[in-house]
């Protein structure tokens, strides 16, 4: 059944039109937002669904691409969110697509544990390949970022024969026990849902903006701070694994003071301690490295992927040293349906369309034209505290003027007027005070332009 349909089947709804990048790339606002359909539709979430699944934005889309949304009202909104950085090659890509139906007119679900099939086995090959450092290397496939950690930190346990992990302040690893474990952050994720996982460790992150001496002093002071408390708290023989965002995501996108990573690198190599990079929202193009990692030359021992990896279809991975993922007995790893046939067709049409439109070359190309013109908004506006990312991971974070203290009520107030504008935007941050940006690669400049043009209209409003 086509996607396109006439407007008299549906009364009363706008004319619906084929997603992907052959949408109409213009922000097109015709009714408020959210409008009445999209209304009508969170009464009927609301009277179905948990109110512990929240929505950021509720209008409710039925097309997406390039670097619009479109919402059950006809309205275009830009998309500076990208599903939360999942849809970096652009809602319905051409490539993936293509494969994806071909996929699923073939077969839909054999269990790889049951009876294989190539596509799995050429993704891990790809992420053996393309992920740092040139050791040998083994990849196994999961469904989510969380379930990709917790296998992580498995494999780690297991062939250390050690039990201790180790954490970072303002650090997001996901929502099931061990990870929302993991997680710094109480408040969504964490409140009265414990007890929480034993033989966790919390260390300092080296977060210049609010570091004491300053973010000169950040990188060295961190570490030491860090290495210290592992060593008389824990004791590094006792430690399997540090697991790390080389950009923290929920956190804040909080960039690591340079020098910080590698001395934890250092540190794991000299203590038989396995390095995990927690790469599920800075994976695959979005920094303007294929991984974050490679921004310091760090390699990982183990490193975690999703997001990105498939186009929107829930698939994440684990890729690390031979002999550490080797260690683990047969029936150890897997999963129902980690590896699914459909989203390894996506994953590799993800790979494919990263190469052939050079979108690690966008990534950075996005940050070029956002971080002037925000560095401009800051030197204006003395609510703005830091901006800070990478390629197309950006971040605002916003302050009491004349402080450092955070401001989650004008964040939220800035976000609701670049809604009601049509921008999608996120907010990250421990304190609710990050205004974050992940546009698709896919997004025209001229988008990009506009939305930057709202920002700034919503900020200069407050």
């Amino acid at each position: 059944m086509s996607i396109e349909r006439d407007v008299h089947e549906q009364p009363g709804r706008p004319p619906i039109t084929r997603g992907g990048p052959s949408l109409p790339q213009e922000r097109r606002l015709v009714t408020e937002i959210p409008g009445p359909r999209s209304r009508e539709m969170f009464a009927r979430k609301q009277s179905a669904i948990p109110p512990g699944i929240g929505t950021t934005l509720p209008v409710f889309v039925t097309h997406a691409g390039g670097g619009v949304v479109v919402d059950a009202d006809g309205n275009s909104l830009i998309d500076f969110g990208s599903g939360i950085a999942v849809t970096s090659v652009g809602n319905a890509a051409p490539r993936v697509v293509e494969r994806v139906q071909k996929q699923v007119a073939d077969f839909t679900h054999t269990c790889f544990m049951v009876t294989p099939y190539e596509s799995y086995v050429e993704v891990c090959e790809k992420l053996n390949a393309l992920t740092p450092g040139d050791h040998e290397k083994r990849s196994f496939l999961v469904n989510s970022g969380a379930e990709a950690v917790e296998n992580a930190v498995k494999v780690a346990r297991h062939a250390t024969g050690r039990q201790a992990v180790v954490v970072f302040d303002h650090g997001y690893h996901g929502r099931t026990l061990l990870t929302m474990t993991l997680t710094a952050k109480n408040m969504p994720y964490k409140h009265r849902f414990g007890p929480y996982a034993p033989e966790v460790y919390r260390v300092p992150m080296a977060y210049p903006f609010r570091w004491p001496t300053g973010p000169e002093n950040c990188a060295e002071e961190a570490a030491a701070q860090a290495i210290d408390m592992i060593n008389k708290q824990i004791g590094a023989e006792n430690v399997a694994a540090i697991v790390i965002e080389p950009i923290q995501g929920e956190g804040g996108f909080i960039e690591p003071a340079r020098g910080f990573l590698p001395a934890l690198v250092e540190y794991s190599r000299a203590n038989g301690i396995v390095f995990i990079a927690d790469e599920v929202q800075t994976g695959f193009a979005r920094t303007g490295h294929l991984f974050a990692c490679e921004d310091e030359g760090i390699v990982p021992d183990i490193i975690c992927t999703a997001k990105g990896i498939a186009g929107g279809l829930p698939l994440a991975a684990v890729t690390g040293r031979a002999e550490l993922l080797d260690a683990v007995h047969v029936g150890g790893l897997g999963g129902t349906y980690g590896g699914n046939p459909l989203a390894c067709e996506a994953a590799l049409a993800v790979l494919d369309t990263i190469e052939a439109e050079n979108l690690v070359e966008r990534a950075r190309q996005i940050g070029a034209l956002m971080l002037p013109r925000l560095r401009a908004l800051a030197e204006r506006f003395d609510l703005i505290g830091d901006i800070r990312g990478r390629g197309a991971m950006i971040a605002i974070e916003l302050i009491v003027p004349g402080s450092k203290e955070p401001d989650p009520a004008v964040t939220g107030e800035i976000v609701r007027r670049c809604h009601a504008e049509g921008l999608v935007v996120l907010t990250a941050g421990t304190y609710g005070n990050v205004l974050r940006f992940l546009p698709p690669l896919s997004i025209s400049d001229n988008l990009l332009e506009e939305g930057l043009s709202i920002l700034e209209k919503a900020i200069s409003s407050v």
